[in-house]
């Protein structure tokens, strides 16, 4: 069964979660992986709050497909989209983000990013959130990469 006023929670945590530009300060790139990620970071919550997004930029070394990801802060992680409907922003929930070799994809407030759902707690300015990104390439085969991702105060702009 569905839950509207879910729906309206997750709608108002998307909304604090679009700043028109996108911030990119600081940088944080996994090693020896087939994908770099950099600038990852993850926007604080208030108390009950449900759902906070995390943003970060991917180039991968070959083209994969961004396909899920989980962390510990939250019940479940879901690659989103927020994109204009006509005259409202909406967000949804994609099955895969396509990342073409060498070609950095944003995940940016306002545009494609991963939505932490469930939180266990209100994540603080300074915290350290750890996320599993899972990939896929054209063979269907996965792999998984880790990051932690620096969690920045509610009013942090886009840069």
């Amino acid at each position: 069964m569905r839950n509207p006023f879910r729906h309206s929670l997750l709608f108002a945590a998307a909304l604090l979660c679009a700043p028109i530009a996108f911030a990119q300060t600081g940088a944080a790139s996994a090693t020896g992986a087939q994908v770099a990620i950099d600038a990852p970071w993850v926007r604080a919550t208030v108390p009950r709050q449900p759902a906070t997004g995390a943003f970060m930029r991917l180039t991968a070394a070959r083209d994969l497909r961004l396909v899920g990801a989980r962390s510990p802060a939250a019940d479940h992680v879901e690659v989103h989209e927020m994109a204009m409907q006509g005259q409202m922003m909406r967000m949804r929930q994609v099955a895969a983000l396509d990342l073409p070799k060498g070609r950095a994809v944003a995940l940016a407030p306002g545009g494609y990013h991963l939505m932490l759902i469930g939180l266990q707690r209100p994540l603080r300015a300074g915290e350290k959130v750890a996320l599993t990104l899972l990939f896929e390439d054209a063979d269907g085969k996965r792999s998984e990469q880790q990051v932690h991702a620096e969690v920045r105060p509610l009013a942090t702009p886009a840069s």
